[in-house]
C-alpha cells in the first residue's frame, strides 16, 4: 500500500500538523519539529507534545509514516570544529524532539565538505556525528536523504550513502530516504522504463532496498547530471507523468512515507488525488 502525503506547515504548532496533512488527503506527513533556520529554538511544551500524540492517533498517522525533516543549518561533516559542535548538538536536540512527540524517524541532509577536506574523510565524520547522536538517544532512526550534488555536498551518489552506513554502528537505526528531484539532478536516470529500473537496480546493489525509509516525490526543473536542485510540480518536469506512474505502481515503494515538496502547496491535494489514481490497476 502507497503512503502519500505531504511536508505540512507547522505555523499553528506541531499539534496541528496531523489535521494540515488530513486535510489533503494525505496517509502520511511531514513537517519541521523546530524553526530550521536557526541553531536554536524553544522547546515543545509538553502539552503540545501530548496533543500531537493524541491528534496523530485520531487522524490515524503512525510513526511509521511521518517523516520529520531537520535543520537546513546542520552540516554533520563541517571541516569547521566550531560549526560541527554546533551542528550535533542541533542534532542531537531534534531526536530530542522526535522522542519527545513519539516518532520514530529523522530525515537529514548528511554534509558538506566545503572544498576544505577530503570526500571520505567527510563522509566519516558525518558517521561519526550519526553515531554520537544515535548513543544519546533512543528509537529515532538516523534517514539520510539523498542530495542533487550541488556545491560541495555530499550524499548525491549512492555510494556515499553506502559508505555512511557502512560506518554507523546501529545498522537497525539508520536508512535513506530517496529525493526524486534530488537524484535525477545528480545523475541517476528514471526517464524511461528501462533508465527506471537500471537506477533502482544500482540503488538496490549499492545501498539496498533493506535501507529504504521513505522518498520525497519532487517532479524537477532540470535534467539529468544538472547538479541543480529545483523542485517542480508533478508532471510538470524532467521526470514527468511517467516517471510517477511508474513509481505508483512500483510495490517496492509500499508501506514507506512518500512525501512531496512540491513547489506550490496549493497543488498537494490535487497531487495526492492523482498519485493516488496512479495505483488502480
Amino acid at each position: 500500500m502507497k503512503y502519500i502525503g505531504a511536508h505540512v506547515s507547522t505555523q499553528g504548532g506541531v499539534a496541528a500538523t496531523p489535521a494540515l496533512a488530513a486535510g489533503l488527503g494525505a496517509k502520511a506527513f511531514a513537517l519541521f519539529t523546530r524553526n530550521p533556520s536557526r541553531w536554536k529554538s524553544p522547546s515543545i511544551p509538553e502539552k503540545e507534545a501530548e496533543l500531537f500524540r493524541k491528534n496523530c492517533e485520531e487522524y490515524g498517522y503512525s510513526p511509521d509514516f511521518i517523516l520529520p525533516h531537520d535543520s537546513f543549518l546542520i552540516n554533520l561533516g563541517s571541516p569547521d570544529d566550531q560549526k560541527l559542535t554546533l551542528s550535533r548538538a542541533a542534532f542531537l536536540d531534534e531526536f530530542k524532539r522526535c522522542e519527545q512527540l513519539g516518532l520514530a524517524m529523522l530525515n537529514f541532509h548528511p554534509g558538506s565538505h566545503l572544498n576544505l577536506m577530503d570526500e571520505d574523510d567527510c563522509l566519516k565524520r558525518i558517521a561519526e556525528s550519526v553515531n554520537l547522536v544515535l548513543s544519546q538517544t533512543n528509537g529515532v532512526c538516523a534517514v539520510i536523504e539523498s542530495t542533487a550534488g550541488q556545491g560541495s555536498n555530499l550524499g548525491y551518489r549512492f555510494e556515499h550513502l553506502a559508505r555512511i552506513i557502512e560506518l554507523v554502528d546501529d545498522k537497525k537505526r539508520v536508512g535513506v530516504c530517496v529525493d526524486t528531484c534530488h537524484s535525477l539532478a545528480a545523475g541517476y536516470d528514471f526517464t524511461t522504463p528501462d533508465a527506471y529500473e537500471a537506477s533502482w537496480k544500482e540503488f538496490d546493489d549499492v545501498v539496498g532496498f533493506g535501507y529504504l525509509r521513505g522518498m520525497h516525490l519532487n517532479d524537477s526543473k532540470k535534467g539529468v547530471g544538472s547538479k541543480v536542485d529545483r523542485h517542480a510540480p508533478i508532471g510538470d518536469g524532467a521526470l514527468g507523468e511517467d516517471f510517477f506512474r511508474l513509481l505508483m505502481r512500483d510495490p517496492r515503494m509500499d508501506d514507506i512515507p512518500l512525501i512531496l515538496e512540491t513547489p506550490d502547496e496549493t497543488l498537494w491535494r490535487r497531487e495526492i488525488e492523482w498519485l493516488y489514481a496512479q495505483t488502480a490497476d
